[in-house]
């Protein structure tokens, strides 16, 4: 599982921890303002509706963020943005800990919600141009695992601040602590280079990416489903991280204490990606996320039909990792194998940010149709139809398994998006 680590170039060890760095800081700044929230809603008496919107004003401005941050990266290269976009969201983190009320606190989220939107998609990118076809999956897999890092990182870190310091000043400690971490991010970031697919793309004359690229002909089809499956592997996820505590809760299950769960969750998620990353490169990308598709709406269904105790509640907790969270290891190099270079992160930054915000519109839904179902019943009526929609996506995409860049790019059309491409292009099944 680890030979294309052993094997690889000097370049390609490099870049995977530049990315897998940057992967965990984004995770980790993202999941921390959630076990911040108790804290600010206490001292500043927030709604539960104003807090809600400083959670999905950042969440929308990050969609947003890595449309751009792709159409950029596509221009300028996938290096300078990955940079820009750490600099750009720790700073607005800074901002966010000398916030004085929620007005503050809601601009500086949105604007730093626009540097998360970036990473993805950008460093995604950058990994499927450098790594050997070969090695793709599990390679890109495990920069996918640093989410786990930066998830576990955030609530040990969190916790061990607002235990050292008066709750006032303990939440803007926790923001500019953000520093620290970007630090090192840039410090392994200094010597990396775009690839060479990339350089040879931006010499090219083919046409410079633009926000009307993904609604060109060449693309749309391809932009489309990609959304489409996104959409439904994060309301799947969204909805199970989401409301699964909530059904726990109700049936009166005690799961033990924060630190434990979140880090079982994301030891399966580390789990999951590994897995998920070796079988992309073995079964294929399609097989991959189906399987894996199904077997997170099996374990939502598991639980609403068994008794849960301590015990089963944190294999629960694991699968869930495991499979609703690692599945996304293969999501990275199969979006990044449909698209040439010198348009593939405005198309997968739109795909994969445009699919997360609207999927994650099914908390909402589980919210209002559990108050008619019961909440199990809703829950899983959701992942059902959240899965349904994955699959069928998967259905009507290309498998890339293999699929060398140079292929993609070797029968780029030169004079407009409306040229016919080549019969060695990804087709839709």
């Amino acid at each position: 599982m680890f030979d294309w680590y052993r094997t690889g170039s000097p370049r390609e060890r490099k870049t995977f921890w530049a990315c897998f760095s940057g992967w965990a800081l984004d995770s980790y700044d993202m999941q921390m303002f959630s076990f911040l929230l108790p804290t600010i809603i206490a001292l500043w008496g927030l709604t539960k509706a104003e807090a809600g919107m400083v959670g999905t004003a950042a969440l929308l401005s990050a969609a947003v963020g890595g449309w751009i941050a792709g159409i950029l990266s596509d221009r300028y290269g996938r290096v300078r943005i990955l940079i820009f976009a750490i600099i750009w969201f720790t700073f607005f983190g800074v901002v966010a800990g000398f916030a004085q009320n929620f007005t503050q606190l809601l601009i500086a989220r949105t604007l730093q919600g626009f540097g998360f939107g970036g990473e993805w998609a950008v460093g995604a990118a950058l990994m499927a141009e450098v790594i050997n076809p070969k090695n793709r999956g599990r390679a890109m897999g495990f920069v996918q695992s640093g989410f786990s890092l930066g998830w576990s990182g955030a609530v040990l870190i969190i916790t061990v601040i607002l235990a050292s310091f008066p709750p006032e000043l303990a939440w803007r400690i926790a923001f500019w602590f953000g520093v620290i971490p970007a630090l090192v991010v840039l410090y392994i970031r200094r010597h990396i280079q775009d690839s060479d697919a990339f350089v040879q793309a931006i010499s090219s004359p083919a046409p410079k990416a633009s926000i009307s690229t993904v609604f060109k002909p060449q693309y749309v089809k391809l932009t489309t489903l990609s959304s489409i499956l996104v959409i439904g592997l994060q309301a799947g996820s969204y909805v199970i991280l989401v409301w699964i505590p909530s059904l726990l809760k109700e049936r009166g299950v005690e799961s033990g204490s924060l630190i434990a769960t979140i880090l079982i969750m994301a030891a399966g998620c580390f789990a999951g990606f590994a897995m998920t990353a070796y079988l992309a490169d073995k079964l294929g990308r399609r097989p991959t996320l189906i399987l894996l598709s199904l077997l997170s709406w099996v374990v939502t269904v598991t639980y609403m039909l068994i008794a849960l105790n301590p015990l089963i509640t944190h294999v629960m907790g694991f699968l869930v990792g495991f499979a609703a969270i690692g599945m996304y290891a293969a999501l990275g190099p199969f979006l990044s194998e449909l698209f040439p270079t010198h348009v593939r992160t405005t198309c997968m930054g739109f795909s994969y940010n445009v699919g997360k915000s609207l999927g994650a519109t099914a908390i909402t839904g589980v919210g209002l149709l559990s108050g008619q179902v019961g909440l199990a019943q809703a829950i899983g009526i959701f992942c059902l139809g959240a899965y349904a929609i994955s699959v069928i996506a998967l259905l009507l995409l290309p498998e890339t398994k293999g699929i060398s860049i140079e292929e993609l790019d070797a029968h780029v059309p030169h004079t407009s998006f409306t040229d016919t491409p080549s019969s060695k292009t990804p087709k839709t099944a």
